[in-house]
């Protein structure tokens, strides 16, 4: 595939939080507190295994308000401040890859910028993701980054 193709399968998605870098980063990097913030409104997480490091793993359902189970698997290859989180979705325990994803930490001067980015694995994933308001959701879970670090 082409970096143009990619650039037609890819979501970003940013938000600046009210509060300082190492407290924003706490939020991610801690696997008892991730499960409590990560996803859309409503949404649960319940963790099969989680192994928040370079090479690491999470392994999770997430739940849907109405009790729809969608299982997840996060593969790290990247887990770090100052390089910030390289991962790749699957749905389900080492099920088809949905995306190649990445999570920037930008310091603001005791603000955060944070930056999500998903390059989905073709256009008509990304085009479902869309229709389903992927967008949306996306930015209610850091929403709930925001309220979990108290800057919301």
């Amino acid at each position: 595939m082409t970096d143009t193709d990619a650039a037609n399968r890819t979501m970003v998605l940013t938000r600046e939080i009210a509060a300082p870098v190492r407290k924003v980063w706490a939020a991610w990097s801690d696997p008892d507190a991730l499960p409590r913030w990560w996803g859309p409104e409503g949404f649960s997480c319940r963790t099969m295994r989680i192994d928040l490091r370079d090479g690491g793993e999470w392994v999770f359902d997430m739940i849907g308000p109405d009790g729809t189970v969608y299982p997840n698997h996060h593969k790290y290859a990247r887990f770090n401040l100052s390089d910030g989180i390289v991962y790749t979705l699957h749905r389900g325990e080492n099920g088809p890859k949905h995306a190649d994803a990445t999570a920037r930490f930008e310091e603001l001067g005791g603000r955060t910028r944070v930056t999500l980015t998903m390059i989905f694995a073709t256009t008509r994933e990304y085009e479902e993701a869309k229709g389903f308001g992927a967008v949306d959701l996306g930015h209610q879970t850091l929403g709930k980054l925001a309220r979990h670090v108290g800057a919301d």
